[in-house]
């Protein structure tokens, strides 16, 4: 897939090139991939170390047993036991470092690194003042190439990167019983608009309210943007209300479980409403048609990738997820609690 420049008016245009890949949709997708809920016994950053300390390295014959862990995942679940390790980084060493060992996993990647707020967490767990990333568009998903992750400890004061946006992360909903909601990075999205028109999303979706329910997270682990079924609904509306030029396609809708779906069998390029974010402070972000619609098989039809469950209940009403970050720096300073964002072009390299 290929991308050429926008032109003036509230369109984005891209190029059709079929390609093998995780982004040439052929499957229904697991919709909802952030955790849901943390079974153990406390919290492991707590109980393991205290629990599993005792145990020396040089110790071969430790009867002690570190707390067993379940994480719920919407698309499966992974579960072992906690670990205390050092962790040894190039000129730094991290004691007690925390660590699961999975015995089990359900449609889960053999690792997962956390980097939400809680106290397991890579940036928890090693002081990171800001970490940064860029993510490959996922038309890179079946090769060797990848992207690189800053993680940064020693930042102490308000500079702001070149270039970048910025918008400030809200203070977390605190409820009872729901722990998860702590560990989220809530943003202020303000807006959605599609083609230059403001989708009239009502206010208590955008804003988190003191049930926790509402309001809009960021989450590298989530692959798709997840909106309430109203938000989508919205949202679809306003692309079925402007596009005119291809018809949808409900067999692909079906068998890819997306939402929106448009047969462009035999065509070159595809035009499409241009998609922004508009968030507090002014920050918006305009996405490339390859972070919100999709090409499925052999070219045939275009899909957006934003998903929605009627059966999801509670919680934040928009996840904003990697396919919309592909090919974005974004930057989470978490010492000056914003979150930052630019067009990037990638530097790849090989594993």
């Amino acid at each position: 897939m290929a991308l050429s420049p926008p032109p003036p008016s509230p369109l984005t245009v891209m190029e059709l090139t079929p390609f093998r890949s995780a982004s040439a949709l052929h499957l229904k997708p697991y919709l909802l991939l952030w955790t849901l809920e943390v079974i153990s016994f406390g919290s492991p950053a707590l109980t393991a170390i205290s629990a599993c300390r005792d145990c020396k390295p040089s110790s071969t014959n430790c009867t002690q047993i570190c707390p067993p862990y379940l994480i719920l995942y919407g698309s499966g679940a992974t579960g072992g036991i906690t670990l205390v390790e050092t962790l040894d980084l190039p000129g730094k060493k991290v004691p007690d470092f925390v660590v699961g060992c999975s015995l089990f996993s359900s449609r889960q990647p053999a690792g997962i690194a956390g980097f939400g707020r809680g106290p397991a967490s890579l940036p928890s767990q090693l002081g990171l003042k800001k970490f940064s990333y860029c993510l490959l568009s996922h038309k890179f998903d079946d090769t060797g190439e990848n992207s690189f992750l800053v993680l940064d400890s020693g930042s102490a004061s308000g500079h702001k990167t070149q270039n970048v946006s910025y918008t400030p992360f809200l203070r977390n909903p605190t409820v009872a019983g729901k722990h998860a909601f702590s560990v989220y990075y809530y943003v202020g999205l303000r807006k959605i608009t599609v083609g230059g028109e403001r989708v009239q999303i009502p206010y208590r979706y955008l804003s988190p309210g003191s049930d926790g329910n509402g309001g809009t997270i960021i989450d590298s682990g989530t692959t798709f943007t997840y909106m309430s079924k109203l938000v989508f609904e919205l949202v679809r509306s306003s692309f079925v209300k402007q596009v005119k030029n291809y018809e949808r396609t409900v067999d692909v809708e079906f068998l890819t479980g997306l939402g929106l779906c448009y047969n462009v069998s035999g065509l070159k390029t595809v035009s499409l409403p241009e998609m922004r974010f508009h968030f507090k402070g002014g920050a918006e972000m305009a996405l490339p048609l390859a972070n919100y619609f999709s090409i499925t098989g052999d070219a045939d039809a275009v899909c957006l990738t934003m998903v929605s469950d009627s059966a999801f209940g509670g919680g934040p009403s928009i996840i904003l997820g990697n396919f919309q970050m592909q090919n974005f720096y974004v930057e989470y300073d978490l010492r000056n609690g914003r979150l930052g964002f630019r067009p990037a072009v990638m530097q790849m390299t090989e594993n």
